[in-house]
């Protein structure tokens, strides 16, 4: 699949690149599909921890549908309800989005809970990366699992460790 671009600048693959996710909000947006499997509009508005608006949310949405980053089908638990689906070229976007986690934890002042997720995927390297994008493949496009240890259920309790343990962290500091 190749992604669509109206009106592109140069023929420069790193222009193409960021013309194509270079907005403020359309990678956080499939950062949030593809590490929080939030699928449905209301859990990206709401689970958000940038506060994206709605209308911002929608146009964003159309765009990344339009591109090909995400796909749409109805959800047929529900009438007026999509379900978003990364593609293909948004999952080989994993290792870019890793990239630019581990930059981010080295040059911004990111918090623990936050970045622990970014950490855990700079060390487990392409093996790792390679584990979560067939997760995905599996999730968002129907194919066969591999059957691996699940790599989102380690980023996940990964988190919600660090969380505990800040909430612990805090509470003694009170007491």
């Amino acid at each position: 699949m190749t992604i669509h671009i109206d009106d592109p600048r140069s023929g420069c693959p790193i222009n193409l690149t960021i013309q194509a996710l270079g907005d403020r909000w359309s990678l956080i947006v499939i950062r949030d599909v593809m590490f929080g499997n939030r699928r449905h509009f209301r859990e990206l508005l709401v689970a958000s921890e940038e506060r994206i608006a709605s209308n911002i949310l929608a146009d964003r949405l159309k765009k990344l549908v339009a591109a090909g980053f995400l796909a749409i089908t109805d959800d047929p638990s529900h009438k007026q309800k999509h379900i978003y689906s990364l593609t293909e070229p948004a999952i080989q976007l994993v290792p870019l989005i890793v990239q630019l986690g581990a930059w981010g934890r080295r040059h911004l002042p990111v918090t623990p809970d936050l970045a622990i997720r970014a950490q855990l995927l700079e060390e487990g390297g392409p093996e790792m990366w390679t584990d979560f994008m067939d997760e995905l493949r599996t999730a968002h496009l129907g194919t066969p699992s591999t059957g691996r240890a699940s790599v989102a259920v380690r980023l996940q309790m990964a988190y919600e460790a660090m969380v505990a343990q800040l909430d612990r962290d805090s509470a003694s500091s009170t007491d």
